[in-house]
């Protein structure tokens, strides 16, 4: 089905798409001219492909829970923010704080994301095709953030327990973050997101592993110039 958002109110089109009838065959929805309007495709609950052709304003695909989103286009502040499950796949580049709070589900971005790229993440796998801005994974508390480029500074800035996994440079660590040994369990899960991914001729090898250092996790005097 296809929605033009030239003819239809955004509101329309987004409570269309959260109040799916489960019993309609027709699963698959294609949305023209978005012309950057922010808050697209949030709520969805539903087990339905959407794909939006052309770019996207704030927030889109927020709280998506089940539905698969593509965008064939770039996107602005926040896409898959507080996403639970399903998939939202960035064709272009996006802004910064993409995936932020997400709990869950699976964010690709083909091309490279801005500051702050899964800023509080809670459990979502996020892949980035390109590189990231600064301050990516700040306050990550769980999930996997896979760059195959380069990532800017303070990666992993007060870190929890989320794995970060870069293949380019990094140019400075954050606080609490620290390099660490690649297990074989980290290998299953590289080739895992790279296979979801679609992503070829890049070994799993060829990535580093950043984490946590658990320093912060309880005050410490020594350590407090670091809070």
């Amino acid at each position: 089905m296809k929605l033009d958002l030239k003819k239809l109110a955004l509101r329309d089109v987004n409570s269309k798409l959260q109040s799916f009838d489960k019993s309609s065959k027709e699963k698959d929805f294609t949305i023209i001219n978005p012309e950057g309007c922010h808050a697209l495709c949030v709520g969805l609950v539903h087990a339905i492909s959407v794909t939006i052709n052309g770019h996207v304003g704030y927030y889109c695909a927020g709280m998506n829970q089940s539905a698969h989103i593509t965008i064939n286009g770039n996107v602005s502040t926040g896409v898959g923010e507080n996403m639970m499950s399903g998939i939202v796949h960035v064709k272009g580049n996006a802004s910064q704080s993409a995936g932020a709070t997400a709990h869950g589900g699976l964010l690709i971005i083909d091309g490279n994301a801005s500051s702050r790229c899964g800023i509080s993440m809670k459990g979502v796998d996020i892949v980035v095709k390109g590189s990231v801005g600064h301050m990516s994974a700040f306050m990550a508390q769980s999930g996997t953030l896979l760059v195959c480029g380069d990532a800017g500074d303070a990666l992993g800035d007060s870190l929890y327990e989320t794995e970060i996994f870069v293949k380019g440079k990094v140019k400075s660590l954050g606080v609490d973050c620290i390099e660490k040994k690649i297990k074989p369990k980290h290998i299953k899960k590289i080739i895992e997101l790279l296979k979801k991914s679609k992503i070829k001729n890049i070994k799993p090898e060829q990535f580093k592993r950043y984490g946590s250092a658990r320093k912060l996790y309880n005050f410490n005097i020594d350590n407090v110039s670091e809070y």
